[in-house]
Order: C-alpha cells, then sequence, then structure tokens
C-alpha cells in the first residue's frame, strides 16, 4: 500500500465548529483525536472529516455511514473509515488504532498528545 492510498475519514456528530475545537468547554476528546489526525497528516495520510451539522450530504452520499445512521440512529457517530472501510463506530479510535489499521509505525517523535479518556 502506497502512502497515496492512505486515507482516513471521520464522520462527526453535530457540533459547533468542523473540529468541535471551540466555544467555551472544549472536549479533552475531541483535542486528542485532532492532535492525532494532525500526526497522520505529517505522515502523509489523507485525511477528511465531515460534520453532521455542516455537511450532511457528505453522510448521505456514503452508504456505509447513511446505512449506519439508518439502522442505528445518530448514536453511532462518530464513525471513523479507514481506506473506505469502516473502523469505528460511536467512539473515536486513538492513534495507535490509527496506524495500526493502516499499517504504519507511530510516531516516536512529534507524536499526539496522550489523555486518559477512561473507554
Amino acid at each position: 500500500m502506497t502512502k497515496k492510498d492512505m486515507k482516513i475519514e471521520i464522520y462527526d456528530p453535530a457540533m459547533c465548529c468542523s473540529s468541535g475545537l471551540c466555544g467555551p468547554s472544549v472536549d479533552p476528546v475531541l483535542v486528542k483525536v485532532n492532535d492525532a489526525l494532525l500526526a497522520l497528516k505529517k505522515q502523509g495520510v489523507e485525511v477528511e472529516r465531515f460534520s453532521l451539522a455542516q455537511q450532511p450530504k457528505a453522510f448521505m452520499s456514503n452508504k456505509k455511514v447513511a446505512d449506519l445512521l439508518y439502522k442505528n440512529g445518530k448514536s453511532m457517530l462518530p464513525v471513523t473509515m479507514v481506506n473506505g472501510e469502516v473502523l469505528k463506530t460511536g467512539v473515536y479510535p486513538s492513534y495507535e488504532e490509527l496506524c495500526k489499521a493502516l499499517g504504519i509505525e507511530p510516531l516516536k517523535q512529534g507524536k499526539p498528545i496522550t489523555l486518559g479518556l477512561g473507554n
């Protein structure tokens, strides 16, 4: 697999902005996810995020995501897809989980922050 073939898509629940890193109180889980995605971009991974509030058509145009929403409702958000396949629903994967799914080594330096998420 070449780096061109590595793609992460995250279908987020409705948030105040595209990353959820706005407003008076920022969710530490969203900080961790954003940091992981920035690290993956440094590693040459294509990353796309879609917010239900701002980009509802993206959810409906992806058959796998649309089917999950239809069958399970919004509670299954976020949906994380790696190379077109659903990796995880309902919670965000860790940086290490994303690296493993992509078949790449996690960064040793400049790696994402680690927060205790209690998952």
